[in-house]
């Protein structure tokens, strides 16, 4: 019997979740891991913004038509995210990431062949696609496999695979672009995600293993049960159907709200702040880096933000700190050249960065049960799309025809920041 037991919980170990006493991965392993690949898939997304003049003279572009070689990205988001949840739930989240990577190498190819503007915006929404899944998936596995205590370290190292990747982008393309022209830059960035999928067939995820419609999730027993019965019922019993009207509440629409304004900041500057400081004289590879160095400052800021929050055990005072400086730090980055430029980045870099792994693991904590967390993280995603959607068609309308309008779209975006931190202040979230 003792060894029926040990048997026993050594498959809950195996497929369970926390509570039944499942042995968890390292966390910083497994955000590395996923790093890797967020990492992969940002730089394919951001390889527009540093040389979006020269793909308007090579596709005969005006500024209107090009600004949707980055909206188009994040528009489709919108309609992918809740699916990727779907589909994380019943095939797997690992296996999903996989896919992901393949999908955006296919939207890489359809760009490296088209010939017209509408083809290559069209390649757009196939790299986008992918990019959605990934941001989906890449949270569930960190729930899955890594112990709820650590979670926010975890979610720290991973959120930074936007920054890094935005940062890498806007160092590499230029050269790249300068080097092997369109088709090089295009072939480069697509190798170095398929270099990433094969790193993700490395990871191991529990869940993975369950068979689908089968519950990963032990039931709460009684004290009393025996565990072996706990662990076969673990297995077999079929999963509740997770419904996404258990997650909406008053506090999960006022964290959504402050998330939407948080990626609108975000994507203004990774967008437009490359262009805005080339118009006034900066060169390519110069504005780049300003744009995404705070990005990059995100390497310290947002593991840190996650070490401090496990050990507090809170996530919104931190929260509140990062969304209060994003409105801000967008407005100086929008108007300034000067030092006041440069007090914008690091600003942005060491405390709004900070909030990225914040929003992850806050979250999961919002969440009303476990096993929502697959179709939960495809409605999160989703605000995001929305976000970054609006950070990048509506900043250009602030900006107007000619994106020359700084004051005026800073001002607002600035207003808008702190609108985003009166939602999160107001959420009954720890």
């Amino acid at each position: 019997m003792a060894q029926d037991n040990a048997k026993s919980t050594g498959t809950i170990m195996k497929e369970g979740t926390p509570q039944d006493g499942r042995r968890y991965q390292n966390p910083v392993l497994v955000g590395i891991v996923l790093l890797i690949s967020g990492i992969s898939v940002a730089m394919i997304q951001y390889k527009v913004p540093t040389i979006m003049t020269n793909l308007m003279g090579l596709f005969s572009m005006d500024a209107s038509t090009a600004s949707w070689l980055m909206s188009i990205f994040t528009l489709v988001s919108i309609f992918v995210a809740l699916p990727a949840g779907a589909l994380a739930q019943r095939f797997g989240a690992k296996r999903m990431l996989i896919i992901a990577c393949g999908i955006a190498i296919a939207g890489s190819l359809i760009g490296l062949a088209s010939d017209t503007s509408p083809m290559l915006i069209a390649s757009r929404a196939v790299e986008g696609a992918a990019l959605t899944i990934l941001t989906t998936c890449g949270p569930i596995i960190v729930q899955q496999n890594v112990s709820p205590d650590k979670v926010g370290t975890s979610m720290g190292i991973w959120g930074i695979w936007g920054c890094l990747g935005s940062t890498v982008a806007a160092v590499l393309t230029p050269t790249v672009f300068g080097m092997w022209g369109f088709d090089g830059l295009w072939i480069a960035f697509a190798v170095v995600t398929a270099v990433a999928g094969g790193v993700l067939l490395r990871l191991h995820n529990h869940a993975d293993e369950g068979r689908p419609g089968r519950a990963l999730v032990a039931p709460r027993k009684p004290a009393q049960m025996p565990v072996a019965v706990e662990a076969q019922d673990a297995v077999t019993q079929p999963v509740r159907k997770p419904r996404y009207r258990d997650i909406f509440s008053k506090d999960m629409f006022l964290f959504f709200g402050a998330f939407v304004v948080y990626n609108i900041c975000m994507l203004a500057i990774l967008a437009f702040v490359p262009t805005i400081l080339q118009m006034q004289g900066f060169d390519a590879t110069l504005s780049g880096i300003i744009s995404t160095a705070p990005m990059l400052l995100s390497i310290i800021s947002s593991p840190l933000f996650g070490v401090i929050s496990d050990k507090i055990g809170r996530n919104k005072p931190l929260l509140i700190i990062a969304m209060f400086v994003m409105g801000p730090c967008t407005f100086l980055l929008y108007t300034q050249t000067g030092p006041l430029l440069w007090v914008g980045v690091i600003a942005m870099g060491l405390l709004g960065m900070g909030g990225i792994g914040q929003y992850l693991s806050g979250f999961t904590k919002l969440l009303p049960s476990p096993e929502l967390a697959s179709v939960g993280m495809g409605v999160l995603v989703t605000f995001q799309g929305v976000g970054q959607f609006l950070g990048t068609f509506f900043v250009q309308m602030l900006l107007g025809p000619q994106l020359t309008e700084w004051w005026f779209a800073g001002i607002a975006l600035m207003v808008l920041g702190f609108a985003g931190t009166a939602l999160i202040a107001i959420c009954k979230l720890r």
